[in-house]
């Protein structure tokens, strides 16, 4: 075993910048992993919708999946496991506050997969490339340059202090090859395949998109050492219990009412911290939308928890309208909550001119209130999932007057729309609630989250958006934190979009296999809530 795969095994934690780390648990199972794996052949992985693009920084779809699958080819600076962030590229780091500089010292062995060495020549450029061309996953507005040291050591300069740089850049960055990527006028369209040579523990090898399949091959000179499976493979499920049982793959995200009869077969399951939620999305640059008072009415006609028994049996817990998981560290419970209650908000549209007409719904000037409620079948991990949130929340809000169209899209379809403010209201949802909390400011604020389907891009209230600036520099964590519960406090309060629900996220895998797959604590790199971390696939 190299020093590298030694460095993943210790699981050594080190300091992080107010990284939201809760509780992840794990069921046990009748079976138990071998205490020493042996190498296999191939791990099987199971998704529902399949195609989340091609597997490199300019073509992934831009939602977690898309991330992971990317991942496997591409490594980042450092990484996150169960106990916090872990070397990756970079086997140590420190932090220059005067120089405003984080210095690496990168992994001497590390390769790209043409076996070409892998240098702070090229983390210097991968911040050039991604200046010039911005990956829409991570924001570099905040670094200045880098400086290369040494042929394994490299200086990130900051412009200004930038407190989730660890999360958010380091652990989030793909670092990519200056011999391939130097002179590709457009990035976007390089599809050849050297656009797909990295540093990961695999190659990438073949992408179907009719089919939904991904495959993947182990790097045998991987700077970590050899991964445990050779073949890493993504087939598109529809049934992941029957798909499991089978032996078709090996790891599937699985429903609550599956959980206990995959345990009685021997299948290991694992639940997620409340890394994700489900979202209203409101367009509020358009009337009546615009009116903090007519969004806090849907808050108030809103029943969250009615959802979560009628839609998802129960199974989930109503979320923060703070938008924070309550799991994160920053989270703050003072954050408003705005229960049920649909006489308070038949109130508030009567103080805005509307009245019940003939037909018991509500109008305005003789001009009748219809609304249209975008819905489409997304849940936990960019997983598909038949639910009836739209049905309930459609009940609700006619209950009270406000009748509405209910149109069902495809995700791609819903997102498209949201994304060109082509809607009146989209059930929506995302994870990277309990990572970093510059997710606020990627879910709220245009500047940090246009390239986001799910940011609500709410740039009018000006308290909020000077605050979202401030949290990014407020390296002290008892400000960080004073500035983050302020935040929460005016999404809340504004409602620029309105959290629903945490649905109850499990996982199942064979442990006969020998990989033991989790849920990262605060989300994969920047706060994805899917339990493939590559961590798994060593020993």
């Amino acid at each position: 075993m190299s020093c590298g795969a030694c460095r993943w095994k210790a699981g050594t934690r080190v300091g992080h910048l107010l990284l939201g780390l809760g509780l992840v648990m794990v069921l046990s199972a009748g079976l138990a992993a071998s205490p020493v794996a042996e190498p296999v052949s191939e791990v099987r992985i199971a998704d529902g919708r399949g195609d989340w693009g091609h597997p490199n920084p300019y073509l992934h779809y831009p939602r977690g999946p898309g991330y992971i699958r990317m991942s496997w080819v591409f490594d980042t600076l450092i990484w996150k496991d169960e106990h916090g962030f872990r070397p990756a590229l970079a086997s140590s780091w420190t932090y220059d506050p005067e120089a405003l500089a984080f210095v690496f010292e990168l992994e001497p062995e590390a390769r790209w997969h043409d076996g070409k060495p892998l240098t702070a020549a090229d983390v210097a450029f991968t911040i050039e490339l991604f200046q010039e061309h911005p990956y829409f996953w991570i924001g570099i507005d905040d670094v200045s340059h880098a400086e290369v040291l040494g042929p394994h050591r490299v200086a990130i300069h900051l412009r200004q202090p930038y407190a989730p740089f660890l999360a958010d850049i380091a652990g989030t960055m793909p670092i990519m090859p200056e011999h391939i990527w130097r002179g590709i006028d457009d990035p976007n369209r390089f599809t050849a395949p050297e656009a797909f040579i990295g540093s990961g523990p695999y190659r990438f090898l073949d992408f179907n998109p009719v089919q939904g399949s991904y495959l993947y091959e182990a790097f045998a000179d991987y700077y970590l050492g050899e991964p445990r499976a050779k073949r890493l493979i993504y087939l598109r499920v529809g049934q992941p219990m029957a798909a499991l049982r089978n032996g078709e793959v090996d790891l599937a995200t699985v429903r609550p009412e599956m959980v206990e009869p995959l345990q009685r077969q021997g299948f290991e399951i694992i639940q997620d911290e409340r890394g994700w939620n489900k979202k209203l999305m409101i367009n509020h640059r358009k009337a009546p939308f615009d009116d903090r008072r007519f969004r806090l009415a849907l808050a108030h006609a809103i029943d969250r928890q009615e959802i979560i028994d009628r839609a998802q049996r129960g199974q989930g817990r109503p979320a923060s309208l703070g938008l924070l998981s309550p799991d994160h560290e920053l989270y703050s419970p003072d954050t408003p909550n705005h229960p049920h209650d649909p006489e308070h908000a038949l109130e508030l549209l009567q103080e805005l001119g509307y009245a019940r007409g003939s037909d018991g719904f509500l109008q305005k000037d003789g001009k009748p209130l219809r609304i249209e409620l975008l819905v489409s079948n997304i849940t936990a991990g960019g997983q598909t999932a038949a639910d009836r949130d739209g049905e309930v929340i459609k009940a609700q809000l006619e209950r009270i007057g406000i009748r509405t169209d209910l149109v069902n899209l495809e995700q791609g379809s819903t997102d498209t729309r949201v994304r060109d403010w082509n809607f009146d209201l989209a059930v929506s949802g995302h994870g990277g609630i309990s990572g970093d909390a510059r997710i606020l400011n990627e879910m709220i604020s245009s500047a940090h989250g246009a390239g986001s389907v799910n940011s609500a891009r709410f740039d009018t209230h000006e308290e909020l958006n000077a605050l979202l600036e401030q949290q990014l520099r407020a390296m002290d964590p008892e400000d960080r934190r004073a500035i983050v519960a302020r935040i929460q406090h005016l999404h809340a309060e504004e409602l620029p979009a309105i959290p629903l629900y945490y649905p109850d996220s499990f996982a199942a895998f064979d442990p006969a296999k020998g990989v033991r797959w989790f849920f990262t604590p605060g989300g994969i790199a920047k706060g994805i809530p899917i339990p493939q971390n590559k961590v798994s696939l060593f020993p």
